[in-house]
């Protein structure tokens, strides 16, 4: 499987349908680390989504900690696309996070166009919590588990 969003993005300008993207992305999230059952409540819970899908980070001590995220959805296609939120954020510095335009990516990618309306705004929200979570821990000197 794909290692980076390069090869997400390379990888889908190779498939010539969306049908078989959609079968990529949800072999992709097959491919997700299994998610802790301890962390599947409703601190953990992505609001927005239709589907369930829950959100977990650890983040390095540090001004500009390093966030590792594991995710999970209850939906197979929602499911790759945590998949690839994963690759494109996850074992990054949160100013690196900040740094990523999500829109371009997603333009990229095609998902925009191609993703039902829900699932477009579950998405958005899964990356705006992403984004505040880097936000939020830009300047705290301190580990925290959330």
């Amino acid at each position: 499987m794909a290692q980076t969003i390069d090869d997400i993005i390379a990888d889908f300008d190779f498939l010539d349908d969306w049908e078989d993207r959609y079968r990529y992305v949800i072999d992709f999230g097959r491919e997700l680390k299994p998610y802790p059952d301890t962390a599947r409540d409703a601190e953990h819970k992505v609001n927005g989504c239709v589907s369930q899908v829950w959100l977990k980070s650890t983040l390095s001590e540090g001004t500009d900690p390093v966030i590792e995220f594991v995710g999970d959805s209850d939906a197979h296609i929602v499911r790759g696309l945590v998949a690839i939120m994963m690759v494109l954020y996850s074992g990054k510095k949160a100013s690196e996070i900040l740094a990523v335009d999500p829109e371009a990516i997603l333009k990229k990618l095609g998902l925009n166009e191609n993703l039902t309306p829900q699932r477009s705004n579950g998405l958005r929200s899964m990356i705006g919590r992403i984004r505040s979570e880097a936000q939020a821990s830009l300047g705290s000197a301190h580990a925290t588990q959330h």
